[in-house]
């Protein structure tokens, strides 16, 4: 088999690294309002909150390592006859720590920084304070290197080009609810893709698929692959 293969994953698959999903109880999404937290109004009223959320996110992604949902889809991109495309909506680097290489992170990640005055990235510290220095333009501005709600998503272009010549659509632990990723399903079977979705549960779009495969990432994942990669 040969074509173009795009992997959306969302959090569902980081899940089994210790790194929680919106929706788990007790965790940090439970313990602050995406109000509070995850949006430009948010950093604004209160900086010191937002830094010290992020700085606890950074050290747990730190600390997480790949499960065998990611070493997976890092095999499928070395033995695949085509490319393959990982589009992330998360902002960990397990993919990459598995070996996956060029992935497409449409949310940004907790290694970076940004300054919010120019635009300027750089490896983030682990632990960033309010009012960080911008190493270009040394505006008091720095942020985390995250897509918060209410910004647009990085790679835009670049993910709709991947789309529209994609052989194969794969969703893998995502939850069907956040847009615009939730469309690409919807994208790339216009465009003659055959779509399978991967996840614990069937998502809120599961009807759009062509496939599904209920389950653990850690499970599913590998077995797509082995069945992608058959002779």
């Amino acid at each position: 088999m040969s074509g173009k293969i795009v992997v959306l994953t969302g959090a569902g698959i980081s899940a089994e690294s210790g790194l929680g999903t919106f929706r788990d109880a007790g965790g940090l999404w439970a313990q602050n309002r995406i109000e509070d937290v995850a949006t430009p109004e948010a950093f604004a009223r209160d900086p010191a909150r937002v830094q010290a959320f992020y700085n606890t996110r950074r050290v747990q992604a730190a600390a997480a390592r790949p499960n065998p949902a990611h070493l997976a889809l890092a095999r499928l991109a070395d033995e695949y006859d085509g490319e393959v495309v990982i589009v992330t909506q998360n902002v960990d680097a397990l993919h990459e720590a598995a070996g996956s290489r060029g992935v497409l992170h449409m949310h940004g990640t907790l290694a970076g920084a940004l300054c919010a005055a120019c635009g300027h990235r750089w490896a983030a510290p682990d632990v960033m304070q309010v009012g960080e220095t911008c190493p270009a333009c040394h505006a008091p501005s720095a942020r985390p290197d995250i897509v918060w709600f209410g910004e647009m998503p990085y790679h835009m272009d670049e993910i709709a080009e991947h789309l529209h010549s994609a052989t194969i659509f794969a969703a893998i632990g995502t939850s069907g609810e956040v847009y615009p990723a939730a469309g690409f399903v919807e994208s790339a079977a216009v465009y003659g893709a055959r779509t399978v979705e991967l996840n614990l549960a069937p998502s809120t779009i599961a009807a759009q698929f062509d496939e599904a495969r209920i389950g653990p990432a850690s499970q599913v994942v590998p077995d797509w692959v082995a069945d992608i990669l058959k002779p």
